[in-house]
């Protein structure tokens, strides 16, 4: 593969330990909102509100108050895990036989699905599901949060007000997919010039351009006050609705009526002498619990660092474990799809944390904006199978089944560790390195962001970071097909990952070394 990039250039991120809170999360600026709660004396808990609500803000095209995930907690005084889940379910009134296969091709986007006529579950309204992250955000701090709720919505009144400040990463996002988002007149007004190309700031001179995100704010501020029924009924849900159908979708007061987030008990695996806790159910968590648990078998490390067995271990196991998800849970996203999520972790000064994971599916979900809400809609109903007769086929009121896996590990040496990703099915193998390379080989959180990591997600090949030592290369290629290839800011090829650890007392943050945006920040 030949690359235009200087093979001089080095990128690398401090990680500095501290005794406050940390907020590592995929924006900086809702890194800081988050740090600032546990500056005030918010807990972990009241950070992932107050970061979740800012990322819809800064973030837009990954996740908001349309969006869907899950939270992995850990409680330091209970010593116990705990997952939060608020993924999207299907409309009520979805109707099967509304998307038709065309015969002939396969899905546009991330699914390798066959494809439905005009793309009805991948782009527009007939494509969006009932969104769950204000519920869940809800639910974790009822019981856990110490701050008010209000407050915690606030900054992310005074984001949207101001506008997200555009520069040449959000134009490079933005201009990727500017062909779906001029298709609806609502999200060519928010996101691009003219209906058309990309808002983008000055190329030499300093010009400040920002979104117009003040109908957003309108909506966040009635969330603000009114709390989490706002959302999910009244004015708010009444306009949502409206808009949704105003468009051709099925979304009804009844579904965000009904929606509930849920409290459920993690997937935990025993691991080298501590305990990893995952996600549950229809997630990533169970493919990963099956390749941790199987790379326990594998290999036992030698040394410091993952070395050529390591790695060749950590291909097997992520094989299998796909394999076996691929065939038994339905998941057949393309492992070639970019980023599309959004992923932060929290640990505040008493080592309480929090692993979030949330996302509109799609990178600007539907490309569908609500007019009277400003709300950027997912697109959840893509996540099943449009093919009939299938384990995760079409069908209403049904939960999605997701690649998220936000995790809490805990070692063996008692370090604690919060971490996941975005990436689409490359969340698993980032998650499942990081993990190895902390519990496994003993690395700090710097380190184990730093260490190249490698992408087997299905398919029966290898994609492997090219700075990885020529042994490793050699022994990797030597058991399946390996491409080499550079990380870089667009796309991932590792995946997106945001992490934080706590030793000895101390806790310090990180976040993919290549995200331009990315950044850990103590309060």
């Amino acid at each position: 593969m030949i690359d235009n990039f200087s093979d001089a250039q080095v990128v690398r991120k401090a990680v500095v330990a501290t005794e406050a809170g940390v907020v590592a999360s995929q924006h900086k600026r809702a890194a800081e909102v988050g740090a600032a709660v546990l500056a005030a004396g918010g807990d972990a808990v009241d950070a992932a509100v107050a970061t979740s609500f800012a990322l819809g803000v800064v973030e837009p095209w990954m996740s908001g108050c349309a969006a869907g995930g899950a939270m992995v907690l850990w409680r330091a005084d209970e010593r116990r895990a705990q997952v939060v889940n608020f993924n999207m379910r299907s409309p009520r009134e979805l109707k099967p036989e509304d998307y038709p296969l065309t015969g002939d091709g396969r899905s546009s986007d991330l699914f390798p699905w066959k494809a439905v006529v005009d793309d009805r579950n991948v782009q527009g309204a007939t494509a969006v599901a009932v969104p769950g992250v204000i519920a869940g955000m809800a639910l974790a701090h009822e019981r856990y949060g110490r701050r008010d709720w209000r407050e915690l919505v606030t900054p992310a009144v005074r984001l949207a007000q101001e506008g997200l400040l555009v520069d040449w990463y959000s134009g490079l996002i933005t201009a990727s997919n500017a062909k779906g988002l001029a298709q609806d007149p609502d999200a060519a007004a928010m996101f691009l010039d003219e209906g058309t190309w990309p808002i983008l700031g000055g190329w030499t001179a300093v010009t400040e351009r920002h979104l117009d995100q003040r109908k957003l704010a309108g909506t966040l501020q009635q969330i603000a006050e009114g709390g989490p029924k706002a959302f999910y009924e009244g004015p708010i849900a009444r306009a949502l609705v409206r808009d949704v159908r105003a468009k051709g979708g099925c979304l009804s007061e009844a579904d965000l009526a009904a929606y509930q987030a849920e409290w459920n008990e993690p997937l935990t695996v025993d691991y080298r002498g501590g305990q990893v806790h995952a996600t549950p159910g229809l997630t990533g968590g169970p493919t990963y619990a099956q390749a941790l648990a199987q790379l326990e078998k594998e290999f036992e490390p030698a040394g410091r660092g993952p070395d050529a067995r390591a790695y060749q271990a950590i291909a097997r196991t992520l094989d299998a474990a796909f394999r076996t998800r691929l065939s038994d849970m339905g998941d057949h996203e393309s492992p070639k799809s970019p980023p599309c999520t959004t992923h932060f972790s929290v640990v505040d000064r008493h080592g309480n944390m929090c692993a979030v994971t949330q996302t509109l599916l799609s990178i600007f979900g539907s490309r569908v904006v609500s007019p009277s809400t400003g709300l950027l809609l997912n697109n959840g109903v893509m996540w099943f199978d449009p093919e009939p007769g299938r384990a995760n086929s079409l069908a209403p009121n049904k939960r999605v089944l997701a690649n998220y896996c936000p995790v809490v590990g805990v070692g063996e040496d008692r370090r604690v560790f919060a971490i996941g990703a975005s990436g689409g099915r490359k969340i698993l193998g980032a998650v499942m390195q990081l993990s190895s390379f902390t519990l496994d080989h003993g690395m700090d959180l710097e380190q184990a962001f730093h260490q190249p990591r490698i992408d087997v997600s299905g398919g029966g090949q290898i994609t492997a970071d090219r700075t990885l030592p020529q042994d490793v290369l050699k022994a990797l290629g030597e058991i399946m097909p390996t491409s080499v290839v550079r990380r870089t800011v667009f796309p991932y090829a590792f995946a997106c990952p945001a992490g934080v650890m706590r030793a000895g007392g101390r806790n310090m943050g990180c976040t993919e070394i290549m995200s331009p945006w990315g950044d850990a920040v103590a309060g």
